[in-house]
């Protein structure tokens, strides 16, 4: 891992430990997860306690001490999209993409996770693709976003912004 990366992200917080959790923020979005050494360096660069990183990397949802896919799919599996089907729209993503949730493909090009809760109940059941809501969703609807990819193996895969 680029140590240069990680400097120009603590220097954007003036070296402020008080800005810990959005430098791990930022860290994570450039490498996708926040690297063992990056937390090291971290430590030692801000003075601040290493066993705090790592409370602060197991303890919130948004961070990650492993590599995550590049995209992010969120089932949410709450009371009204529960109700509603949700458990089919998981299955058939699990069915699709090779893992269960929570799981990443071995590419770490997809990343499958279950939320309790996106805000959205009354699209229920709702996928949140990269950010990007998709309400209503049923299996047929989740077979018409995923695309052939054209790989060797014909693997179903979910078509991602950007």
């Amino acid at each position: 891992m680029e140590l240069e990366v990680i400097e120009r992200i603590v220097e954007k917080y003036g070296s402020d430990r008080t800005a810990v959790m959005e430098i791990l923020i930022d860290i994570q979005e450039q490498k996708r997860y926040l690297p063992r050494e990056a937390l090291h360096y971290l430590s030692k660069k801000l003075a601040v306690p290493l066993t705090r990183l790592y409370h602060m990397a197991t303890f919130y949802e948004a961070l990650s001490l492993t590599p995550l896919g590049r995209c992010q799919i969120h089932v949410c599996t709450g009371t009204a999209c529960h109700v509603r089907g949700a458990a089919r729209i998981l299955d058939q993503l699990e069915s699709s993409l090779k893992i269960r949730a929570g799981g990443v493909t071995p590419d770490l090009e997809y990343g499958l996770k279950t939320v309790n809760c996106v805000g959205a109940c009354a699209l229920g059941p709702v996928v949140q693709v990269d950010g990007q809501y998709h309400g209503n969703m049923t299996p047929l609807k989740i077979e018409r976003m995923l695309q052939k990819n054209g790989g060797a193996d014909q693997k179903e895969v979910v078509t991602c912004p950007g």
